[in-house]
């Protein structure tokens, strides 16, 4: 009987940083709210969010919606301000990071989106 306590006793010590998921069946998935099973539906629903954007959406709006960018990018040219936030939408390399051609460029100009993908990311540029 005391070894069974013993034991009962060391088995609570060693269980005690245990955790158990439960899913609470929702469907709808969301990268943000750290919902997504993986990265297959993060990149999806980057792709769905910025399918969605429309032209003159503001920069803050953008990042209420996507969240933090894979990476970024910011300009001053011609007194007016560029900024670039690339959001992971498809996997080309294998080796489990993000690179910028994974990403879907969104071009904003003095905080309003005025182009997406890399046509509006080559435009800038030229």
């Amino acid at each position: 009987m005391k070894k069974l306590l013993l034991i009962a006793a060391l088995s609570t010590v060693f269980l005690n940083g245990c955790v158990i998921a439960v899913s609470d069946g929702e469907a709808e998935t969301h990268w943000a709210t750290g919902k997504h099973d993986s990265w297959q539906e993060h990149h999806k629903f980057n792709r769905e969010a910025i399918a969605n954007l429309p032209l003159k959406y503001q920069y803050q709006d953008v990042l209420a919606q996507l969240k933090t960018p894979d990476f970024t990018d910011l300009l001053l040219k011609d007194g007016n301000t560029y900024q670039v936030l690339y959001y992971a939408t498809n996997s080309i390399h294998s080796d489990g990071k993000t690179s910028k051609d994974e990403c879907t460029p969104l071009v904003f100009k003095n905080n309003e989106l005025i182009g997406v993908g890399d046509i509006a990311l080559k435009a800038l540029v030229d």
